[in-house]
């Protein structure tokens, strides 16, 4: 594993507390490229397997402290715990309404002892079950009954709680549900809380960790019923993740800039690389619609004709001409932001290590993948064809990928990656 020092600068920055210094570590501009091995360990999932393991859509996985892995099949709203051989331990949840079953799974977590929490929009709640599978009870998320909005959910280590943040964020949901059937209006978001939501009692009880920035939307265009400004193509999504400490790693910016957070301090450190965002130029704007456009036209008529939805146990069709000049009429009309940011993806593994997506040389392509620490060490980079984010981090060292055939039939694949990674 590579130990790079780094050049480190200590500025006032504007924080949650103004009176704080945040170390801004400045990384090397210059990738050096690491290598890195995948032994595997099992894989579920074949036609030809247990009856379980023949899953209708495996949306997520995850493991706990032990290494179990935990596999969550949306088509039958039940996660299957699975022990370190792939052999299967439990299923736990099943669609329904009662105590532990579910029909609106936005997102879960495994905690690092085995249990799970389960958040469900429909009834404005998280399930929490126990480390054997029992379901233990249901803590309310209170506030407004009108609205509900969550993005990602990630498990706070060693604690009775998890961080998430309501918008702007992969994994996103929302409902409404007004008595009068109107619906309601948000004020305005003037920014994108990352908090830390405690299950300890009856009703979560939340704190805002950081107020990531939100950038600005179609210009001349108001909020939408969330109160989220109308999205522009390109604008900076907000990308983070929780260290092992409960601090977080995030960013939200055109540029490369990684801050660390906690809750009570705000953004206590900043690193930096020297890589610049590119200017959304008139020709680019027209490289990237005419990239699209061939895109669409190379989509068969069948698939274009799909809409996923089944009347009377029939799928409906859509006319494939209608649809595609629809889409050709959206990408035309595409509004941009004013810079393609550099960072496309960030994800924390057990360990603490940064994984850090960079964009590839087209602005909605993948580049290569930096390694960081939280205290600023630069461990190394994969480049653009190397080792692939994985699904999910365990300890040990411990990864899962979720794999789809030519079939559609999925398969997760659990190895561990190299010692240098880890």
């Amino acid at each position: 594993m590579m130990n790079t020092a780094c050049g480190i600068t200590i500025l006032c920055l504007m924080s949650v507390d103004p009176a704080a210094a945040q170390e801004v570590i400045e990384l090397p501009g210059e990738d050096r490229l690491v290598e890195a091995s995948f032994e595997e360990q099992y894989r579920i999932g074949t036609l030809g397997g247990e009856e379980w393991e023949q899953f209708g859509r495996v949306a997520s996985v995850a493991f706990d402290a032990a290494g179990r892995l935990y596999v969550f099949d949306s088509q039958v709203n039940r996660i299957f715990v699975v022990d370190a051989d792939g052999t299967l331990i439990r299923q736990v949840g099943r669609e329904g309404d009662g105590p532990g079953e579910f029909r609106n799974i936005t997102d879960w977590v495994a905690m690092d002892d085995g249990r799970l929490v389960v958040r469900e929009l429909r009834r404005r709640a998280y399930h929490v079950f126990g480390p054997n599978g029992d379901f233990e009870r249901m803590v309310r998320m209170g506030g407004n009954p009108s609205i509900a909005i969550s993005g990602l959910l990630i498990a706070q280590r060693g604690a009775n709680a998890v961080i998430t943040t309501p918008i702007g964020s992969r994994r996103f949901a929302s409902s409404m549900n007004t008595p009068d059937g109107q619906p309601p209006r948000r004020a305005p978001a003037t920014s994108r809380p990352i908090e830390l939501v405690s299950l300890a009692g009856d009703e979560i009880v939340t704190d805002t960790i950081v107020d990531a920035w939100l950038p600005p939307g179609r210009e001349g265009v108001g909020p939408n019923l969330f109160g989220l400004p109308r999205p522009l193509t390109f604008d900076p999504k907000l990308h983070w993740g929780v260290l092992p400490d409960g601090s977080v790693a995030f960013a939200d910016s055109t540029t490369y800039a990684i801050k660390i957070a906690a809750a009570g301090t705000g953004i206590s450190r900043v690193l930096t690389r020297g890589f610049a965002p590119e200017p959304m130029t008139g020709r680019r704007v027209r490289e990237e619609k005419n990239r699209r456009l061939r895109e669409l036209e190379a989509i068969p008529d069948e698939e274009l004709s799909r809409t996923g939805s089944v009347i009377n146990g029939q799928p409906v069709r859509r006319d494939p001409e209608v649809e595609r000049e629809r889409r050709r009429e959206d990408i035309e009309n595409m509004e941009f932001f004013s810079e393609v940011p550099v960072i496309r993806g960030l994800f924390v593994a057990w360990d603490g290590t940064i994984w850090v997506q960079r964009r590839g040389e087209e602005p909605d392509s993948d580049g290569p993948v930096d390694l960081l620490m939280p205290d600023g060490t630069y461990l190394g980079s994969f480049p653009t064809d190397g080792v692939e984010i994985p699904d999910a981090f365990g300890p040990d060292g411990l990864a899962a990928y979720i794999e789809t055939d030519e079939l559609g039939v999925q398969t997760v694949v659990v190895g561990r990656l190299s010692l240098g990674v880890r």
